[in-house]
C-alpha cells in the first residue's frame, strides 16, 4: 500500500533574502531580487547581472570551523535544512534516525571552491591546498552536512541533474516515503554559482540576459523582449514525511505531494526539444502518477527561465497536455524575481508552489510587459492572485535533456 506524503517544513536562501516569509513577501509583492554582481568585478563579461543573496550571514547557522571548511552551497544547503526543521518541529532521536533520510540536488556543486584552490595551486603550489578542499565543494556533501547536523541515518544521497535536480530531489524522497523505505526526507536543492568561471561559461553559450542597465527588468519569462536567464544563488530545503507519522505528532501541512515525472528529450546537449515532447511527457507522468484529469490542475509553477527556447517549448508542451484548459489556467515563473537557481530552483520553487496552495495566492510572473505570440497564456502578468489552488505542478527542465515535474495538492484529511 503507498503511503500519503505531506510537507510539514520549509527553509529557503535565495536572492530575496533569507526566511520563507521574507521570500514569499517578496514574490507576491512582485519584487525582484536581480542587481548587478558585487562577489566580483563583472565589467569584462557581455552579462554583469544576477541574483546574489544580499543578507545571509553564514555564522547564524553553522559555527566558524564549518564555514572555513565548505563552500558556500554547503552553508545556504544547512542554513534551509535548519529553518525547515524548526519549521516542522520534526525531532530525529536515537529510535527515528534510521527513517530519516536527506536527498539534495545541486547543479555544480562547490565551484566557487575549486576556483579559489585552483588559484592557490597556480600561485602557491599544491602543498598550500587545504585538506578540506575536497570534501568542502562535492554536491553530496550538502545532504551529507546536513546529516551530520542533525543525525539523519537513514537514505543519503545527492542528484546532480542540472536545471532540474532539486525537482528530482524532492521527487525521489517523495517516492521513498511513499514505497515505506523512509517515514521522513529533509530535501530540496542549494546552488551558489555566481563566479567568474560559471559567469564566463554562460555568457560563452549566449544564454544569459546582458540588460545590464536594468537588471531589474531583465528576468522576464515569456515576454516578447526577453534576451536570456539570469544566475540567481541559494537554496531550497523541504521536510518531506509520511502523512501518518505528521498526524501522529500534530504537524502542521503546507500540502500533499501526489504526483512525480521524470523524463528525457533524448535530442541536445543544452537545447529543449522545439516540440516539448520531453516536458509533454513528464507532465503526463506526474499526473498519471497522481492519478489526476489536466482539467484537475489550478495552477503551474513553470520552470519559464526567460530564454527564447524554454519558454516556446515549455509553452507548447502545457498545450498538448492541458488542451482548451491551457487557456484557463494560471502559470507563473518565479525566476522573474529570483533569477535562475540552476540545481537549486527546483526546491526554491517547490516551496513556493506549497505556499501557492496553502496561502491561495499565486505569484506573478514580473516584468512582462510585451506579449509573445508564441507564449500567449496566462502568466499571472505583474500582479499577484488571490485564488484557490486546489492542485499544482512545478516543472524544472534541465541541460542534457532532463526533466522533472512535482505534484502538489492542498491536504484533505
Amino acid at each position: 500500500m503507498r503511503r500519503r506524503v505531506v510537507v510539514t517544513g520549509l527553509g529557503m536562501v535565495t536572492p530575496l533574502g533569507t526566511g520563507v516569509e521574507k521570500n514569499w513577501e517578496a514574490v507576491c509583492s512582485g519584487r525582484g531580487g536581480i542587481r548587478r554582481i558585487e562577489k566580483f568585478d563583472p565589467s569584462p563579461f557581455p552579462s554583469r547581472i544576477a541574483g546574489e543573496v544580499p543578507d545571509f550571514r553564514s555564522e547564524d547557522f553553522m559555527d566558524k570551523q564549518q564555514v572555513r571548511r565548505f563552500d558556500i552551497f554547503v552553508h545556504y544547503a544547512v542554513a534551509s535544512a535548519r529553518m525547515a526543521m524548526e519549521d516542522s518541529g520534526f525531532s530525529i532521536t536515537e529510535d527515528n534516525a534510521l527513517r530519516v533520510g536527506c536527498l539534495t540536488g545541486s547543479g555544480l556543486g562547490g565551484l566557487s571552491m575549486l576556483e579559489r584552490y585552483h588559484q592557490v595551486l597556480l600561485e602557491k603550489g599544491p602543498k598550500r591546498i587545504s585538506p578540506f578542499f575536497i570534501p568542502g565543494m562535492i554536491a553530496n556533501m550538502a545532504p551529507g552536512q546536513i546529516a551530520i547536523e542533525f543525525g539523519a541515518r537513514g537514505p543519503n544521497l545527492s542528484i546532480e541533474t542540472a536545471c532540474a535536480a532539486s525537482t528530482h530531489a524532492v521527487g525521489e524522497s517523495f517516492r521513498l516515503i511513499r514505497e515505506g523505505i523512509a517515514d521522513a526526507m529533509i530535501t530540496g536543492g542549494s546552488e551558489a554559482v555566481v563566479t567568474p568561471l560559471a559567469l564566463g561559461g554562460f555568457c560563452s553559450m549566449k544564454a544569459l540576459s546582458t540588460r545590464n542597465d536594468e537588471p531589474e527588468r531583465a528576468s522576464r519569462p515569456f515576454d516578447l523582449d526577453r534576451d536570456g536567464f539570469i544566475m540567481g544563488e541559494g537554496a531550497g530545503i523541504l521536510l518531506l514525511e509520511s502523512l501518518d507519522s505528521a498526524l501522529e505528532r500534530g504537524a502542521g501541512i503546507y500540502a500533499e505531494v501526489t504526483g512525480y515525472g521524470l523524463t528525457g528529450d533524448a535530442y541536445h546537449v543544452s537545447a529543449p526539444d522545439p516540440e516539448g515532447v520531453g516536458a509533454i511527457n513528464c507532465m503526463r507522468m506526474a499526473l498519471e502518477d497522481a492519478g489526476l484529469q489536466p482539467r484537475e490542475i489550478d495552477y503551474i509553477n513553470a520552470h519559464g527561465t526567460s530564454t527564447k527556447l524554454n519558454d516556446d517549448s515549455e509553452t507548447r508542451a502545457i498545450k498538448v497536455v492541458f488542451g482548451d484548459h491551457a487557456y484557463r489556467l494560471p502559470i507563473s515563473s518565479t525566476k522573474s524575481m529570483t533569477g535562475h537557481l540552476l540545481g537549486g530552483a527546483g526546491g526554491v520553487e517547490a516551496i513556493f508552489t506549497a505556499l501557492t496552495i496553502k496561502n491561495g495566492v499565486i505569484p506573478p510572473t514580473i516584468n512582462y510587459e510585451t506579449p509573445d505570440p508564441d507564449c500567449d497564456l496566462d502568466y499571472v502578468p505583474n500582479t499577484a492572485r488571490h485564488v484557490k489552488v486546489g492542485s499544482a505542478l512545478s516543472n524544472s527542465f534541465g541541460f542534457g535533456g532532463t526533466n522533472g515535474t512535482l505534484l502538489l495538492q492542498s491536504y484533505e484529511g
